[in-house]
């Protein structure tokens, strides 16, 4: 499957459930990218086609003290004295699709006096001793998605299971983020195409004042502005996964796309709730859960502020 096919596969199945879609996007443009870009043959072996077909992968980047800072993280791995393996030591914060993983790509520092020069990337299947999942998040949206902590205490990982080179963790989470801003795009233009289609019907079929309320110009125009925006989304997305495909620079654009395809998700949802009128704000119309799912788009994966940043850097 190419990266645009997923993007593809992710914008039409957030359109039904935004959860289930970010499943998709971890699956491939982290996890499935992660090992077939810098997994040794023995894990790409191993790991591709359980991803493929049986398995569930999560990405541990964040702590609870390394948010937007990400390389401020404080989970531990220490050589053994024979160098063989490993000992991992730490916590990881919001970590999504915890509860189901069966494999989690773990990021840690191997030596803290180098900084960020020493975070390497372990693979860590979940049947490790001293792995703990703890308690799944009670979130406002996105609820079918689990979030959880994870717990490392003395987990023994063999240097085989090093994903790319000691040190080189950073730049892998650096790069695979860059590319899965792009899928978090096509999520959010799923989700907010999901609340049009969940509301549109309903403005022809409610009647007021002896018409139905999709025939007032007043509601056309609104309607027409929210579609506008979110086609222009929706093709910004493509283009960047475009430019991503082609070899060519796209980390500007990739974060352009994810901050514009938050809000506008946003957006559309809110104003999909206020055209439905009371019943939006009830659970009989799905426009209420694509809103509180919305609301995370512009937090997981580089929040909206961190775009912003990234964007400027390009610029000025």
């Amino acid at each position: 499957m190419s990266f645009t096919a997923a993007c593809v596969a992710i914008e039409e199945v957030a359109r039904v459930d935004p959860s289930v879609a970010v499943l998709l996007d971890i699956q491939n443009t982290l996890m499935g990218n992660c090992f077939a870009f810098w997994g040794s043959p023995a894990l790409q072996q191993t790991w591709l086609p359980r991803l493929a077909s049986d398995t569930v992968g999560s990405f541990c980047l964040s702590e609870p003290g390394s948010g937007s800072d990400a390389f401020a993280l404080r989970t531990r791995a220490d050589l053994s004295g024979d160098g063989t393996h490993y000992t991992l030591n730490g916590e990881k914060a919001w970590i999504s699709n915890s509860e189901q993983a069966g494999v989690f790509l773990v990021f840690a520092n191997v030596d803290p006096s180098k900084g960020y020069k020493g975070i390497t990337c372990f693979v860590v299947p979940r049947d490790s001793p001293g792995l703990e999942i703890g308690p799944k998040e009670e979130k406002l949206g996105i609820r079918a998605s689990s979030t959880c902590p994870i717990i490392l205490n003395d987990v023994v990982v063999p240097n085989e299971n090093i994903l790319g080179e000691v040190g080189q963790g950073y730049k892998i989470a650096i790069e695979i983020l860059n590319e899965g801003r792009i899928g978090i795009g096509a999520q959010m233009v799923g989700l907010a195409q999901g609340a049009l289609d969940c509301t549109l019907p309903y403005l022809s079929e409610r009647k007021q004042f002896g018409q139905a309320i999709g025939q007032f110009q007043g509601m056309q125009h609104q309607v027409a502005q929210i579609a506008a925006e979110v086609e222009s989304v929706r093709t910004f997305v493509y283009n960047t996964a475009r430019l991503k495909e082609a070899g060519q620079p796209f980390i500007k654009e990739a974060a352009m796309v994810k901050l514009l395809s938050s809000q506008v998700a946003e957006k559309t949802a809110s104003r999909c709730i206020e055209w439905l009128g009371g019943v939006g704000f009830t659970k009989a119309y799905m426009a209420e859960k694509f809103f509180r799912d919305s609301k995370i788009g512009a937090i997981y994966e580089g929040t909206s502020n961190i775009q912003l940043q990234t964007i400027a850097k390009f610029l000025l």
